[in-house]
């Protein structure tokens, strides 16, 4: 083929509020695309029933997070509810080099970083139907007290101003039809321009090019 496209792998960011729905979005993500690789990040909280080491998180103490920050380590971090996380450099870009496209679930601090850090970023930001639907998710976890819950949805008041600073935002009021509407972005976004690398090769390298007229 005497002209292709090279695919440059992308950083693609979920962000909302907690319990706005971005997890289950990015398992179904990762179940249905195999070109899509996820970036465990590492947190300093504990570890939630079911959650598994390595899958979910990687589960570190405060000392060792703090230690990972002064080895600069990280892509970017930031402290949420009190607890610590991160993005692991080492991790994101060794799937990047395999050519894979990189799902990150970050908190609005993390996004922005990564999207002022990188051309290769695309951010989403999954919005909540309602504050109330939050506080109903937030709720039938059944895993925060009272007054964690109401920290989450103050803090939600707040990060959900900065979703006019992502590139794209969806409202999950149907977790199928939000899965189905991030996966067009995704393919959309892998044609853009700024995602391609274009190449001439074979016996098309040798022909004239022609300076287009003003």
């Amino acid at each position: 083929m005497p002209i292709e496209l090279e695919q440059l792998p992308m950083l693609i960011v979920l962000s909302s509020p907690s319990g706005g729905g971005k997890s289950s979005v990015c398992r179904a993500l990762l179940a249905a695309d195999p070109n899509l690789a996820y970036s465990v990040s590492v947190t300093s909280r504990p570890p939630r029933p079911g959650e598994v080491h390595g899958r979910d998180y990687w589960f570190v103490s405060e000392e060792e997070f703090c230690k990972l920050i002064e080895a600069d380590a990280f892509y970017e971090w930031a402290k949420v509810h009190d607890n610590y996380y991160g993005t692991r450099r080492d991790l994101v870009e060794s799937m990047l080099n395999e050519g894979r496209d990189v799902v990150m679930d970050l908190d609005v601090v993390g996004g922005l970083t990564i999207k002022k850090m990188s051309q290769r970023a695309v951010l989403i930001y999954v919005l909540p139907p309602s504050l109330k639907t939050l506080e109903q998710r937030l709720r039938a976890r059944g895993t925060d007290p009272e007054h964690v819950i109401q920290k989450r949805l103050r803090n939600a008041r707040q990060e959900i101003n900065f979703a006019e600073k992502y590139d794209y935002v969806v409202i999950n009021d149907d977790l199928e039809k939000t899965i189905a509407t991030i996966r067009r972005i995704i393919e959309a976004q892998r044609h853009a321009s700024r995602h391609q690398r274009v190449k001439i090769t074979g016996e098309d390298a040798e022909y004239p090019l022609v300076e287009p007229k003003q």
